[in-house]
């Protein structure tokens, strides 16, 4: 008889989707897929087909969910209509939210403009993935959002060129609770979402799904497998290694739960891949990488630069840099390798916290594209407790 999925049997699926389940905590939607579905129904609405409710779209991995329509309106020029954000189990604060999209004809020849409206931040710092004076909407969303929006025109006749407002309601407020402020994103929330699907994090449960992903991985015979903080770093590392379902670890934030485990239930290789401002975090000791509680050391960033050949300056510039992302823009141009240094700094971190288990590790490095910006090579713990 086939053992149960859980159990670390046959029966056990590996993967984000095998974790998920074990987790027994339910998935919801991004910021990203609610504008989405939002603004696909005021779309059709404007374009004469009404409001479709609930509102089907589909998300960058397949999965095509349906959201109801909390509000809507038709005015002579524009439509509008709004989702109340579901995220499932996890406790994010923006839960609840009434997310708004507002879709006008715009010029011919347009396309999409993307607008910030109440609740939704603006970019004022360079460093993110978005230029100054930009809404705070995520290249995903965007893409998200242009996608359906296309279709819509294709389906009703529209033209496709369109002004597309995003607000959420009190969003302004929620926003104070975020990193926001700090990070120069003024008046609002920012749209997010990779997948489209929030995975949800209580701390016990994912933590328990990261030790029965191992336990499948190794009763499979997997002698490499991946830890992987979000579905892109997922993506590089299985395209970069080939791994199958069964050896990709959603870590998430909980960089800890998987080398203390492997410490006591080892591979032969752990790859470590993840978005350089988290792993950034793992370079500098913290092996819990969530932004509640740990935060990108840029001090500590511009000493890895200063000692791979930065100057007095540039170590500076990084030492007062807004984001991670802007701290190794700054040394690519100068040609310092601030994110091999971060990767080899993760590595020796976790190195350190798997002693003397006979687990090679390496580290990739990514940016939010998804491009690799550092690497460092497999190695293994040194007796005296270093790296090799």
């Amino acid at each position: 008889m086939a053992e149960p999925a859980g159990s670390g049997g046959p029966a056990a699926k590996g993967g984000r989707a095998g974790q998920l389940e074990r987790s027994g905590l339910r998935p919801g939607w991004t910021t990203g897929a609610c504008a989405t579905a939002a603004a696909t129904a005021a779309y059709t609405a404007l374009l004469g087909g009404g409001f479709p409710d609930p509102v089907t779209i589909t998300l960058p991995k397949g999965q095509r969910p349906s959201f109801a329509l909390a509000v809507e309106e038709h005015g002579a020029d524009r439509a509008m209509a709004g989702v109340v954000k579901d995220a499932g189990d996890d406790p994010d604060v923006t839960h609840g939210a009434l997310v708004r999209a507002t879709v006008r004809h715009a010029e011919p020849g347009a396309g999409v403009v993307f607008r910030a409206g109440p609740g939704v931040g603006t970019v004022t710092r360079p460093g993110l993935p978005l230029e100054v004076g930009e809404p705070a909407i995520n290249p995903v969303p965007r893409r998200m959002l242009g996608d359906h929006l296309a279709e819509v025109a294709a389906a009703y006749g529209g033209t496709g060129d369109v002004d597309v407002e995003i607000s959420v309601d009190g969003g302004a407020e929620i926003a104070r609770s975020t990193w926001n402020p700090r990070l120069g994103i003024l008046g609002g929330l920012s749209i997010l979402g990779t997948t489209g699907v929030v995975v949800p994090y209580s701390c016990s449960a994912w933590i328990d799904s990261i030790r029965r992903g191992v336990d499948v991985a190794r009763a499979a015979g997997r002698t490499h497998v991946a830890a992987c903080t979000g579905a892109t770093s997922e993506k590089v590392a299985a395209a970069e290694y080939g791994l199958p379902e069964d050896a990709l670890l959603d870590m998430g934030d909980f960089a800890g739960a998987v080398l203390k485990y492997l410490r006591r239930h080892p591979v032969a290789r752990l790859t470590i891949a993840g978005g350089f401002a988290k792993l950034s975090k793992l370079a500098a000791g913290h092996l819990d990488l969530h932004s509640a509680r740990s935060r990108v050391d840029t001090g500590h960033l511009a000493g890895l630069a200063r000692a791979g050949g930065a100057t007095d300056r540039l170590a500076e510039e990084v030492a007062g840099a807004n984001t991670a992302l802007q701290a190794v823009q700054l040394c690519g141009a100068a040609g310092v390798p601030l994110g091999d240094l971060v990767a080899r700094a993760a590595r020796g971190a976790a190195l350190g916290v798997l002693r003397e288990a006979p687990v090679a590790v390496d580290v990739i490095c990514i940016d939010r594209a998804g491009t690799v910006v550092g690497r460092a090579a497999p190695a293994r713990a040194r007796p005296d407790g270093g790296g090799a």
